[in-house]
């Protein structure tokens, strides 16, 4: 009779299987097979949802999550914590006082502490848990962490080369690195080493030293020991080349590499070795001082502009490290979702949480272009796609968003490109790039004549009513800017606004579309885009 395979941890006959796939297999123990069922693909954890972005303050999600349900968590707080995390776009780095910042560092710990309570208790016993911070706190959060994960439980310091130094028109050391404390669960951990490949054109003394041999076409190889440490094996003990030793293969294995070249004689008569070439190791081993992954810098293509963004190769190399296929990966600090998009494509799940309705929209986006995964509630049901949740989609949960955030939220709502610069921003929130152009114009061409890159403003007000001296200030923009078409975003417009602005375009024939967050919101905006 077959039986139906389910759960998240499986074996089959013995053999693991799946937790994607052990819903949709029969055991069928007559025969002895695993059969495909038509059953859809399990969800990797029947307590919780995955690939899901919340947006709001973790502390409330994380309460909502069951125990001990998260593989990895990795984390980058923002160490203001005072700043409520929004997401000022090309924010210059606040300069503080020596006074302020123990006070701050209190505030910031104890805005952590329940948080790290709560990651802690989600954590599976054979989790890993990432902490990343800098100069800033990086002692006391390693206290605090020794307190509520136990400090048997800390297992590196890693410190990430993030910068070359500079500034050094101060007396003192730079601060050119960050800190990733690595915390287990309490049990063994999932621990997949990862190396740096040798590189043969520049290798250190030490490794130069003992790959000293080169074959004909090049590679380079030292010679290894043959010998069984097991002196007691009399299946492989025998006569080889005139040695009768106890060997570490069989005597055909040990032919088959002699036929092939593998197993040599340095001198006649001598102790046969075998070749052992460089080129087929993993590498050397990565330590605790990463110097390997540069930052994201101005010419990245990966950059997003989001202040505190992580290079994709950091991420991976965690992910990689310290979880399987299919495990479940946490980020309650995602920002722009530098960990998930890293999840994702190593094929983890994942949950994302976030306080910025800014961030949660960028990273969507980011996952829809880089990773090709669509945002579709339909398609997420289906095993095929992701979500976001609790996005402050209401008039009443707008009006309370700093001001900022709302700018951000209402150009992302639109398709623009929100402005990097939050003061003097000459009237400009965001940008929008009709399909014929692109927000990043080649370069011209020599002998190419300069063409005026195409694009058209958005203004936003946070206000209930948007008034004529409003509209005025954005008929100068776009003036100035000499742009056919242009945005404005308020709650809603008084009756001379709305009259200016056609008064606007009978004088210009340059168009102002005015919309509500209502129209927004509900998504009636499409018939005002073209």
């Amino acid at each position: 009779m077959a039986k139906k395979i389910s759960g998240a941890k499986t074996s089959v006959a013995g053999r693991a299987v799946s937790p994607l796939t052990a819903a949709s297999q029969t055991y069928d123990g007559a025969h002895g097979v695993t059969r495909p069922t038509t059953t859809k693909p399990a969800k990797p954890s029947a307590l919780l949802d995955t690939r899901v972005i919340y947006c709001g303050d973790n502390l409330d999600q994380l309460k909502k999550l069951p125990d001990a349900c998260v593989d990895l968590i990795y984390i980058d707080p923002p160490f203001n914590s005072n700043r409520n995390y929004e997401v000022f776009w090309g924010e210059t780095k606040e300069k503080r006082a020596f006074e302020d910042r123990h006070e701050n560092t209190k505030a910031y710990i104890d805005y952590m502490r329940p948080r790290c309570v709560q990651l802690a208790r989600v954590l599976k016993k054979t989790g890993s848990f990432y902490y990343h911070c800098d100069w800033h706190a990086s002692h006391y959060v390693k206290v605090m962490l020794d307190q509520i994960l136990g400090e048997n439980n800390f297992q590196s310091e890693i410190i990430w080369h993030r910068t070359l130094a500079k500034g050094l028109s101060f007396n003192g050391y730079p601060n050119n690195h960050d800190t990733i404390f690595l915390y287990g669960g309490g049990e063994k951990t999932t621990f997949n080493r990862p190396y740096n490949p040798y590189d043969q054109d520049n290798l250190d003394e030490k490794t130069a030293g003992k790959y000293s041999h080169r074959d004909p076409d090049g590679r380079l190889y030292q010679l290894d020991n043959l010998l069984n440490p097991n002196p007691n094996r009399p299946n492989l003990t025998y006569e080889f080349l005139g040695h009768t030793k106890v060997w570490r293969w069989t005597k055909e294995r040990m032919q088959e590499a002699y036929d092939n070249g593998i197993v040599v004689q340095p001198s006649p008569g001598s102790v046969p070795r075998m070749k052992r070439y460089l080129d087929e190791q993993e590498g050397r081993p990565i330590d605790t001082v990463w110097t390997d992954i540069p930052p994201i810098n101005s010419q990245a293509k990966e950059r997003l502009g989001y202040p505190t963004q992580k290079p994709l190769a950091l991420l991976d190399r965690i992910v990689r490290a310290s979880s399987n296929e299919n495990d479940i990966v946490l980020d309650a600090f995602c920002g722009c979702g530098t960990a998930l998009v890293a999840a994702q494509k190593l094929k983890r799940q994942w949950i994302g949480i976030d306080i910025s309705p800014t961030a949660c929209r960028v990273m969507a986006k980011r996952l829809r272009d880089v990773c090709g995964l669509p945002e579709s509630e339909p398609l997420w049901r289906a095993g095929r796609g992701f979500v976001v949740r609790d996005l402050p989609w209401t008039v009443e949960k707008l009006r309370i968003l700093p001001p900022f955030e709302f700018e951000n939220w209402a150009v992302i709502a639109l398709g623009g490109i929100p402005n990097k610069v939050q003061v003097g921003d000459m009237g400009i929130d965001g940008r929008i790039f009709p399909v014929s152009s692109s927000a990043a114009p080649r370069r011209q061409q020599e002998g190419e004549l300069g063409l005026k890159e195409r694009w058209y403003p958005i203004q936003v007000k946070q206000k209930d009513k948007a008034g004529r001296p409003d509209i005025d200030a954005f008929e100068a923009v776009m003036m100035r800017e000499d742009c056919e078409k242009g945005f404005f975003i308020s709650f809603d417009f008084s009756s001379d606004a709305l009259t200016e602005i056609d008064a606007f375009f009978k004088r210009s024939h340059k168009v102002i579309v005015a919309l509500t967050v209502q129209e927004i919101l509900d998504e009636q905006i499409a018939k005002k885009l073209v």
